[in-house]
């Protein structure tokens, strides 16, 4: 149902009323003024082709009969003074209609002793003329105002309806929607036709009239009625095309978006023609510059009057309307054959009653044309600059990462066209990003983004062969135990289930404790954590807890579970990018991750869960969240110094966990009197742990140890440390 808003404000009003009213109100504007000018330009030539009779009587009575029964006629002209009342000729209709109210008008002023009054008033003349103009003045009425305002309140008023129920955010009816979005685009010329055909009927009427020559008295009324004519073609023209343009610049700057979908508006939806700025252009111009133009040339031209048409002229006329010239031309009694000449009388003569009502035209039509311009204007800046506008936004936000926008298709011209290419543009960007980003969170599978951030990059093609940096970070090591021998009795394919199974409840684990898995070697993992020693150990703990999860699963399934062993060590380590140029991978290379796979080895030999070195060890933050115990003094191969190791309790199932917390005093006491060479009082006291743990693997180991020591002996130099020639 269109776009979203999400507050009134967005949501403009529908104006009907003014877009019919006004035109129409300006064709008025533009009409009446010039008419009123001919009809005065003109009056002394209708005088001329009319008359009247006017004839005083002392009876009231029959003075009153005499003016009830008012007529014009050509053939009786009267002569005198009373010429000065012979306005009255040319309202003739107005006589007619006013004749009763000026009858009891007259009655009333009988006691009042007028000695005179008129007595008889008898006039002849056609009545074609003025009863032409008023029909058609009626008609203009009857079919511009009412007729076109009442059908354009109709077509227009589900376009009101439904921005207004959208402005209040109420809902719309499937049938009101489809009739906007079928309609809008087409209300320019809908509502422009209306007014085009009620000035066509007009126009109808009074070509009509031009055709039938009864309709006229004389060639003067129809002379000033096909300039009327013409007047009034130009000023509906000029009504009609400002209704389209105004409608059109409301439906593409505020409307479209309310009805329209997103998808929709990123193209030209107004045809397939291509417009052109140029030819928005051309029209605005030649409405805002030719128009007063042709205003001001047609005063000029109603403003002349031709020297052949005045007629006789008297010297001192003559010399009027020459002016100056008159010393050049010669003397006086030649002045009459040199204007009758056929070069003088061919020239005009503006009088100064010409000059005022022509100024007073123009002065009208520059009103007008005034008027135009600042619709114009407006219309062709908005309709250039709102869509430059909205488009530049775009490329801003676009700019700042925002792909999901786009700006709105408002013209179908080369801003149109810049519009739905940039629209197709950001579409194609997008898609692209999204497959790059896609791609890079596919690429951080196999190099994980900490390791970009480690060596200070933004991405993966900004990494170089030799690319490294020193950082100290804690290293876990996990494996599987016996897993070659389990490996043994499942196909390819089962293995990688298997491993990935087994991957997919490990490496979540590692990701929420702030580490990353720096690589898999087969069943093992091998994981960094850079911000604190906890993460790591917290990551131990929750992966033995996941590994009791998954053989949860895998005994649902019939199969045997499993166990590992997990060795956390701390220290300096480098990381970098090796390999060649065909081929580099991103890895770690210190002492410090051999000596924490060694202790994973260890895991093996002391059949313990978790094993730490002594610098993870003194490093922990909390260390008293933890629970540990000292497991033994090391030298693992590949290193020359021996690691104090410690076991991680927590890892254990709750009820291992919890006699291996009790039996933690007797425990150590057995590991002093184990490297003070006591081994019969240590084997005592392992084999007490054992008594009360018998799931202590680790002393059980220690209880074989002090076993073998005393069967076999010790070397001379032996100085507790346990040396470890086996990864």
């Amino acid at each position: 149902m269109g776009n979203k808003h999400s507050g009134k404000i967005n949501i403009p009003r529908y104006h009907v009323g003014r877009i019919f009213l006004f035109p129409v109100l300006l064709y008025f504007l533009l009409v009446f003024p010039v008419l009123g000018f001919m009809l005065l330009k003109s009056f002394p030539e209708l005088k001329e082709k009319s008359g009247f009779n006017v004839t005083f009587k002392n009876d009231s009575t029959e003075n009153l009969k005499a003016f009830s029964e008012v007529g014009f006629h050509n053939d009786n002209i009267a002569k005198g003074p009373e010429e000065s009342d012979y306005l009255m000729n040319f309202l003739n209709d107005t006589a007619y209609v006013l004749s009763d109210t000026l009858l009891n008008s007259i009655q009333d002023t009988q006691n009042d002793s007028i000695d005179s009054v008129i007595q008889t008033v008898e006039t002849t003349q056609k009545k074609g003329t003025s009863t032409t103009f008023s029909s058609t003045i009626t008609a203009l009425f009857r079919f511009v105002l009412i007729f076109s305002t009442i059908a354009g309140m109709v077509v227009n008023y589900p376009f009101k309806r439904y921005f207004k129920r959208k402005r209040l955010r109420k809902s719309i009816s499937p049938k009101l929607y489809r009739y906007c979005r079928k309609l809008l685009l087409y209300t320019p010329l809908i509502n422009s036709g209306i007014v085009l055909l009620a000035f066509t009927i007009v126009h109808s009427i009074m070509i009509y009239y031009l055709l039938t020559d009864s309709s006229f008295g004389d060639e003067t009324g129809k002379r000033l009625f096909t300039s009327y004519l013409f007047i009034s073609l130009v000023a509906s023209f000029l009504s009609v095309l400002l209704i389209y343009f105004w409608q059109k610049h409301r439906v593409h700057i505020r409307y479209i978006e309310h009805i329209y979908t997103r998808d929709e508006l990123r193209q030209r939806i107004f045809g397939v023609n291509q417009g052109k700025i140029r030819n928005r252009l051309y029209i605005a111009s030649a409405m805002t510059t030719l128009l007063p133009l042709t205003i001001v040339l047609l005063y000029l031209i109603l403003s002349l009057t031709p020297i052949k048409n005045m007629g006789d002229l008297s010297p001192d006329e003559i010399k009027i309307v020459l002016g100056r010239l008159t010393d050049i031309l010669g003397p006086e009694a030649d002045l009459s054959d040199i204007i009758k000449s056929e070069g003088i009388s061919g020239l005009y003569y503006i009088s100064a009653l010409d000059n005022a009502l022509m100024f007073g035209g123009i002065f009208s039509g520059v009103l007008v044309s005034f008027i135009y311009i600042l619709f114009f204007v407006n219309w062709s800046t908005a309709g250039i600059v709102s869509p430059v506008n909205e488009l530049v936004n775009s490329m801003k936000s676009t700019g700042e990462g925002r792909l999901d926008n786009f700006t709105i298709v408002r013209t179908n011209d080369e801003i149109g066209i810049m519009s739905e290419g940039y629209n197709l543009m950001t579409s194609r960007l997008r898609e692209y990003i999204f497959k790059i980003s896609q791609m890079n969170e596919a690429y951080s599978r196999f190099v994980p983004n900490q390791f970009l951030e480690f060596l200070g990059k933004e991405n993966f093609v900004d990494i170089q062969l030799g690319d490294q940096v020193q950082k100290e970070m804690s290293v876990l090591f996990s494996d599987i135990r016996g897993f070659t021998e389990l490996s043994e009795e499942m196909s390819p394919k089962e293995n990688f289930d298997f491993i990935n199974h087994y991957l997919g409840y490990m490496e979540p684990v590692i990701r929420e404790n702030n580490g990353f898995i720096d690589k898999f070697i087969g069943d093992s993992i091998m994981a960094l954590f850079s911000v604190k020693v906890d993460d790591a150990i917290n990551a131990a703990i929750q992966m033995r807890e996941t590994l009791m999860k998954f053989n949860l699963d895998r005994m649902d399934q019939g199969k045997p579970a499993i166990e590992s062993g997990i060795g956390i060590h701390t220290g300096n380590l480098m990381l970098g990018v090796v390999g060649g140029e065909g081929r580099m991978d991103g890895t770690v290379i210190s002492d410090a991750v051999n000596l924490a796979s060694r202790l994973e080895g260890l895991t093996k030999i002391y059949h313990t869960s978790i094993i730490i070195s002594e610098d993870a060890l003194i490093k922990l933050e909390k260390p008293e969240k933890f629970n540990f115990r000292f497991l033994d003094i090391a030298r693992v191969k590949g290193k020359k110094e021996a690691v104090y190791v410690f076991e991680v309790l927590d890892g254990e199932p709750e009820g291992v966990k919890k006699l291996k917390i009790e039996t933690k005093a007797l425990f150590g006491k057995g590991i002093d009197l184990y490297k003070n060479k006591k081994f019969n009082e240590a084997l005592a006291v392992f084999s007490e742990v054992v008594k009360i743990n018998p799931l202590d693997s680790a002393a059980t180991f220690y209880v074989n140890r002090c076993k073998r020591n005393l069967k076999k002996g010790i070397p001379d130099d032996w100085s507790g440390i346990e040396i470890f020639d086996v990864k």
